[in-house]
């Protein structure tokens, strides 16, 4: 499939640009349907986050299991992202957004309907699958219509799900979890995804498939079970607390051979699927290692406060949603001001920037998280996290792809987007297993020991006492987060600082790009 660099809809072509520089009229009209398909698939992971402790009650599961709730989704959105560009090529991007919306809206009425944590694990992972290839191939048509001068601009309308995300999924999810049920907060995206279809139908490109590379099988095999079984075996392993047992050190062992059997394949095939050559990019590898460590600690640590507000605290989902409203109003501040700033001084001080005030504010929770901390103090907080985020996660993105040719575009892409899923994957399993770890050792004094279920009820008398251990096992596992953080800046020294020259690039005839 190709994708023209100038916008146009089902009635035919807009103006291809805009006075000043800003989005023209065809880049927003796709930019609204892929928005509305991108925040179905966001809002999902903040709403569970919300609901993990109420599915803890509802299966009479330990936190180490129904982690994988969330894990196995953002796993299967990373499985699936490889093939976007040639199922673009051989079935055209609209009808490939179409299907993945159908595909991504039948997981949700199937995880709504689910008996058991497995049945939920499993329909989850179906959920993913639909979803992962939304993004990437929405972000690719944005890109390349956009432009280099203005990546920014594109990755700040591309990040308003992410801003709403941290806002709305917990507030919606916490209403529906206390006042509805859970399975609503999966069953909400029956009408989302019909208005989704409904505008892709009516926005959206006609297709004209083209004749698609050949697909790499074999990488698809090496990656797809080398990322689940790696990430399952560290996850294992940290259950454990021990990652030389079998039951941990067996998957982890067979995920690595697999990962590393995949690097060797995509660095030498000639059509990989993945493009890991991007890598010799100095711009790309520096995204790259700063996505993997913000990532994994970031989003592993946004599944901690929910569970302490409802855990240690005793607020109902509503009320905890609420009050995690804060990071999503500070993203909200920095974030199209962080996609200006990239585009006119460079990504690299801008991230740096976001970083710091990251690792402050994670700190913050680190060192203030008590039994009975002010929830004012806490969503101060919050706040601040929300507004280096706004300067981190998008800019990073920018970072990689601003030095890029225009046909590179899209599978630099494809690369982060992998990277930032299967990132999440991993942030997600290991802190939830730490915590889980933390509570049981914080509780064996108490009776408790074994798997940690946060959603057992307690009765009053007993949660008293231990109110305080519990919150003390939140307070140390912030601490692995603030290490991972602090790790990123490493990277992120190594992001270009200035604007990049886009002369080169403007002067060139439009082509049509090829979707990889």
């Amino acid at each position: 499939m190709t994708a023209p660099a100038s916008s146009q809809t089902a009635d035919g072509p807009l103006e291809d640009s805009a006075p000043g520089g800003g989005l023209d009229r065809g880049v927003l009209a796709v930019a609204m349907c892929v928005v509305l398909g991108a925040i179905m698939s966001i809002l999902d992971v903040t709403v569970v986050n919300v609901a993990i402790n109420d599915l803890t009650k509802e299966f009479d599961a330990p936190l180490a299991t129904i982690q994988w709730v969330a894990t196995g989704y953002t796993l299967a959105l990373a499985t699936v992202i490889p093939i976007t560009g040639w199922a673009a090529a051989r079935f055209g991007t609209k009808r490939l957004y179409m299907i993945s919306i159908a595909l991504f809206v039948i997981g949700s009425m199937l995880a709504g309907l689910a008996w058991s944590a497995t049945s939920l694990i499993v329909f989850r992972v179906l959920q993913g699958l639909g979803g992962g290839m939304i993004m990437p191939a929405g972000m690719t048509i944005l890109t390349q219509a956009a432009g280099p001068k203005r990546v920014g601009q594109v990755m700040s309308v591309v990040g308003i799900p992410m801003l709403l995300g941290p806002i709305l999924g917990p507030i919606l999810g916490g209403w529906l979890v206390d006042d509805v049920s859970w399975r609503w907060i999966f069953f909400i995206n029956l009408p989302i995804g019909i208005v989704a279809l409904f505008m892709s139908a009516r926005i959206l490109k006609k297709d004209e498939p083209q004749r698609a590379e050949r697909l790499d099988i074999l990488g698809l095999i090496l990656l797809s079970p080398g990322l689940a079984s790696l990430i399952y075996g560290l996850a294992k392993g940290a259950e454990l607390k021990d990652f030389t047992k079998p039951d941990g050190l067996i998957p982890t062992v067979v995920g690595a051979v697999l990962v590393i059997a995949f690097v060797f394949r995509a660095l030498n095939a000639k059509s990989p699927l993945i493009d890991l050559r991007l890598l010799k990019r100095r711009s790309v590898v520096a995204a790259s290692g700063t996505m993997v460590l913000f990532m994994a600690a970031f989003m592993g640590a946004m599944l901690l406060l929910p569970l302490y507000y409802q855990t240690v605290r005793g607020q109902g989902a509503l009320h905890s949603g609420l009050l995690l409203a804060p990071q999503g109003l500070g993203a909200m501040v920095t974030m199209p001001i962080g996609g200006k700033l990239t585009d006119r001084i460079g990504p690299g001080r801008v991230v740096l920037v976001g970083l710091v005030v990251v690792v402050l504010s994670v700190a913050g929770f680190a060192a203030i998280l008590e039994a009975d901390t002010s929830f004012w103090a806490l969503g101060a907080v919050l706040f601040v996290m929300g507004l280096g985020m706004g300067m981190t996660m998008m800019p990073t993105m920018a970072a990689a792809i601003q030095t890029l040719e225009h046909d590179e575009v899209p599978r630099a892409s494809t690369m982060l987007n992998i990277i930032q899923q299967v990132s999440t994957s991993l942030g997600t399993a290991l802190i939830s297993v730490l915590l889980a770890n933390k509570l049981a050792s914080n509780l064996k004094p108490f009776g408790g020991g074994g798997q940690a279920n946060p959603g057992q009820k307690v009765p009053e008398a007993i949660m008293q006492k231990i109110a305080g251990p519990m919150a003390d096992a939140f307070q140390h596992t912030y601490w692995y987060a603030v290490a991972l953080l602090a790790l990123a800046f490493i990277p992120a020294l190594l992001l270009p600082r200035r604007r990049p020259d886009t002369t080169a690039a403007a002067e060139k005839p439009e082509v049509p790009i090829a979707m990889h």
